[in-house]
């Protein structure tokens, strides 16, 4: 049986199993990301992340997308 990483988030600390071998098996591929997305992520973290956090890191970036669009249509009025 093949011995997976133990991690911890280095966004919330949180310990979980890296399955880099089998991705497809992996807690974080739950978590689809867009390209967008992954950038997102990159920008701000160089190793794994726990599902959780991806999950808000996913949020966030949508969140933020929506903001700036709503300031950019104010801003038009």
């Amino acid at each position: 049986m093949i011995k997976h990483e133990e991690k911890f988030c280095p966004r919330c600390n949180a310990s979980f199993e890296c399955k880099v071998g089998s991705v497809g098996l992996c807690q974080c591929s739950a978590v689809k990301l867009s390209d967008a997305e992954r950038s997102y992520t990159r920008e701000r973290f160089s190793d794994c992340l726990c599902a959780e956090c991806l999950k808000e890191l996913k949020a966030e970036l949508h969140n933020n997308s929506l903001k700036a669009r709503l300031m950019h249509l104010l801003r038009m009025r």
